[in-house]
C-alpha cells in the first residue's frame, strides 16, 4: 500500500515516546541516532519508517517526501553514511521522473534499460545540484536536467555513422523548423523555405538534411513493415545492378560507329562475331590471307575502341 503524504507529515510532527528525540516536518531539528541493523551510525528518519521500497511510493506522496528529504540532505555532511542513505532514497523515489522523461523524448530504438541508466545520471546530477533554499520545485529543476542528459546521449552515442557535432545540432534545428513550418503552411516545407526561416544558405540546409540520414541505419534482415506487399526481409526485396546493362550501353554506342565503317569492314565483323568464323575461314571467303584478315580485324577493333572511349 502506498504511503500517503498525511501519514508522512504525521510521523514527522507527532510527539516521540518519552526519552526520544523529536523531529518537526521541516527537518530543522537533527534526528536522533538510532541503531539500524548494520548501520548504527545512521540517523533516524521517521519519514521512511514504514517505506520498504521507495520506488512504490505514490507520485504525489513522493513529491512531498522528496521535499522533506532534500531539506534533510542539505543539513548532512557529504560522504557520511546518512548522506548516502538519504541521497539513494531520493534517487529511488524519483525514478518515475526518468521514466516520464523517456516517454517524453519519443519512441527510440535504444533499449529502455540503457535510457534508464542515462536518465538516472541526470537525476543524480539534479539531486546534487538542487538548492532547497531557492524555493523552486524539484520536479521543475530535475526534469530539464534528465531530458538534457538523455538528449546528449542520443546526440553523442546513437548515430550510426560519425557526423560532426555541428551537423548533429543542425539536424535538430531543422527538425524543429520543419514542424513549425508544417503547421504554418499545411505542408512539408521546401529547402528554400527552411533556409529563409533559419537564415541559412540552401547548401547548409541540404547538408543538414543529408547528415540526418546517418542517424540510424536499418537492418537488411528487418521484416517488412505494415502495408508492404512483400513480407520478406529487406535484403530479399532490394534490386541489384544487372551486368548486362553495360553490354547494352556498349551496343547502343557501337551501333553508329559500326554503321560508319566501310562495307568490307562491316562484313568482316559480321563473319567474325556474327557467324563466328575463324580468320582463315574469313580469308578463304574473301580471297584474303589469314594474316591480312588479322591485320584488318586489329585495325577495325582499334577504331571502334577509340570511338567508345572518345567521351
Amino acid at each position: 500500500m502506498a504511503t500517503t503524504s498525511d501519514a508522512l507529515l504525521h510521523r514527522g510532527t507527532a510527539p516521540a515516546p518519552d526519552g526520544a528525540s523529536t523531529v518537526d516536518a521541516s527537518g530543522a531539528d537533527r534526528a536522533a541516532v538510532r541503531g539500524l541493523p548494520g548501520h548504527p551510525e545512521l540517523m533516524e528518519f521517521p519519514e521512511l519508517a514504514d517505506i520498504e521500497d521507495p520506488r512504490q511510493v505514490a507520485p504525489s506522496d513522493a513529491r512531498e517526501l522528496t521535499r522533506l528529504l532534500l531539506a534533510r540532505l542539505a543539513t548532512l555532511e557529504e560522504g557520511t553514511r546518512a548522506y548516502s542513505y538519504v541521497r539513494s532514497t531520493l534517487i529511488e523515489l524519483n525514478l518515475s521522473l526518468v521514466r516520464f522523461a523517456i516517454r517524453r523524448v519519443g519512441n527510440r530504438r535504444e533499449p529502455e534499460e540503457d535510457l534508464m541508466q542515462v536518465g538516472s545520471v541526470g537525476l543524480i546530477k539534479a539531486i546534487d545540484r538542487f538548492d532547497p533554499d531557492h524555493g523552486a520545485e524539484f520536479v521543475t529543476f530535475a526534469l530539464p536536467t534528465i531530458l538534457g542528459e538523455i538528449r546528449r546521449h542520443f546526440r553523442d552515442s546513437t548515430w550510426a555513422v560519425h557526423v560532426p557535432r555541428r551537423l548533429q545540432e543542425l539536424r535538430i534545428t531543422l527538425a524543429k523548423a520543419r514542424d513549425v513550418l508544417f503547421q504554418r503552411l499545411g505542408r512539408a516545407p521546401t529547402v528554400p523555405e527552411l533556409a529563409e526561416h533559419l537564415d541559412l544558405t540552401e547548401e547548409q540546409v541540404i547538408e543538414g538534411l543529408a547528415a540526418a540520414n546517418g542517424h540510424t541505419a536499418g537492418s537488411l534482415d528487418a521484416p517488412a513493415t505494415d502495408g508492404e506487399e512483400d513480407p520478406g526481409p529487406l535484403a530479399q526485396r532490394l534490386g541489384e545492378e544487372d551486368p548486362r546493362f553495360g553490354t547494352l550501353e556498349n551496343l547502343i554506342v557501337l551501333k553508329p560507329l559500326v554503321a560508319a565503317l566501310p562495307e568490307r569492314d562491316r562484313l568482316i565483323l559480321a563473319l567474325r562475331f556474327g557467324e563466328e568464323l575463324t580468320q582463315s575461314q574469313i580469308g578463304a571467303r574473301l580471297g584474303l590471307s589469314q594474316m591480312h584478315v588479322s591485320r584488318l580485324l586489329s585495325r577495325i577493333l582499334k577504331s571502334l575502341r577509340a570511338g567508345l572511349t572518345a567521351d
